[in-house]
């Protein structure tokens, strides 16, 4: 039956619906709450929404930016009215897990706020592989976390055009591999005199977080042919060694390193006789100076005890190392000597000591490098420094399987002019033998 429904009744039929539609809605309120369907799903808390540092981005508003020039820990939290006590209590009770003293600038940091714009909490990030959050709420703390880091092997090889560097960066290689290079080879191939020709095969590690390279780790393996002549490097770690050694089981480091500074030209050498550019007289120039740029670190060229660490008139900011009864080192003319160098400090070799600078008698940012042997003062360019010593013989059976096993990756043809077989490697009379 059809009705003929006027304009004039149409909200006579609209009222007559809500009255349905609420009466079966209160009919359905006053059901048990005991019946339940049972295809009925389970009731899900939904979580609010975070960020890859687990922070509530849902109900938090973010302020993203980096560490500026000289900027402190009280000037990124102060914009963000986070009380002065707060922060000094962050800043004292946090410093075993992060010294907030060490910022550094141009790293990125987030601030977190709520909707009257007060910080609740800041991540800190002081590398790809690990952040620091900041609770800033009353019950102030500090947490680092780390990221989990992935190590990759990989094998690259190349033959030098221009340098080693523009050869790495040619196949999208990261020019730290160079570093790592250098630092390996550092008392056999002068790496600033390398000519077009020369060839290379590299093992190493890399560390990922997640897709993005974190840094470059270990040599495991290398070859290098420099000027027609091989040179080999094979890593050998247990938990009394961690050394490169060559073919032969000799250890390629030095019981110094060849610079204490990654440096850029040699601006003065060892002499007697030197027209000194401040005091405008020849004298004596005991010493070899290393130019570098301003605040690159110094390092120990040995292992040795500090004797001195001080200022003088004319070396400037200075460190006096006693390696042994026959050998000391002095790095002079420092911006400044690192904190916790002093007199009676052992260090290592590699560690950092200070870094360059122009004070005292200096016309330039340089390290004046000074080298006794015996009590007197020679070039140590020219001296032959004694290697660390032969891998020890417990462990040559071992480190034996490892060099063959890398030897049979590394002298594939590289430059097929110059290349030496596996074979006649092995066949070589110095060869390491198992006892």
């Amino acid at each position: 039956m059809f009705f003929d429904i006027t304009m004039r009744d149409r909200p006579l039929l609209v009222i007559a619906v809500l009255i349905a539609v609420g009466t079966s809605l209160l009919l359905y309120s006053f059901q048990s709450p005991d019946v339940v369907p049972e295809d009925a799903a389970p009731v899900q808390t939904v979580s609010l929404a975070t960020d890859e540092f687990g922070m509530p981005i849902s109900e938090l508003s973010v302020i993203e930016s980096t560490v500026r020039r000289n900027e402190t820990f009280s000037d990124l939290l102060n914009p963000y009215g986070v009380a002065y006590e707060r922060i000094v209590t962050l800043a004292r009770q946090g410093r075993d897990v992060f010294d907030v003293r060490r910022l550094k600038f141009g790293r990125p940091y987030r601030i977190y706020t709520d909707s009257s714009g007060t910080g609740r909490f800041m991540v800190y990030q002081p590398n790809l592989a690990s952040y620091v959050v900041f609770d800033l709420g009353d019950d102030p703390s500090i947490r680092l976390e780390e990221r989990d880091v992935v190590v990759r092997k990989r094998a690259i090889e190349g033959v030098i055009e221009e340098s080693l560097y523009m050869t790495l960066i040619d196949q999208d290689i990261h020019p730290t591999v160079a570093n790592r290079m250098a630092d390996v080879f550092a008392w056999q191939i002068d790496f600033s005199r390398l000519q077009k020709g020369d060839s290379f095969r590299i093992l190493f590690e890399e560390q990922y977080v997640g897709d993005h390279l974190f840094d470059i780790g270990d040599v495991l393996a290398a070859r290098f042919v420099h000027s027609e002549e091989d040179h080999f490097a094979f890593h050998y770690q247990n938990d009394e060694v961690d050394e490169h050694y060559d073919e032969n089981g000799k250890s390629l480091r030095k019981a110094f390193l060849i610079a204490p500074v990654e440096y850029k030209r040699i601006s003065s050498g060892f002499t007697r006789r030197r027209f000194h550019p401040v005091q405008k007289r020849y004298k004596a120039h005991l010493g070899t100076d290393y130019a570098a740029d301003p605040g690159t670190p110094i390092n120990a060229t040995g292992d040795g005890v500090v004797t001195e660490a001080r200022y003088g008139q004319y070396n400037g900011n200075y460190v006096k190392i006693r390696h042994n009864g026959t050998y000391t080192t002095q790095y002079l003319h420092m911006s400044k000597i690192k904190s916790g160098i002093r007199p009676g400090v052992r260090v290592k070799q590699g560690d950092v000591i200070g870094f360059v600078g122009s004070t005292g008698l200096a016309s330039g940012p340089h390290v004046c490098y000074r080298f006794w042997k015996n009590g007197s003062q020679v070039d140590h360019r020219r001296e032959k420094i004694p290697s660390v010593g032969p891998i020890p013989s417990q462990y040559l059976t071992d480190f034996n399987v490892q060099r063959d096993d890398f030897l049979m990756q590394l002298t594939q043809p590289i430059n097929p002019s110059i290349d030496r077989s596996y074979a006649e490697l092995l066949q070589t009379p110095e060869a390491v033998t198992s006892p």
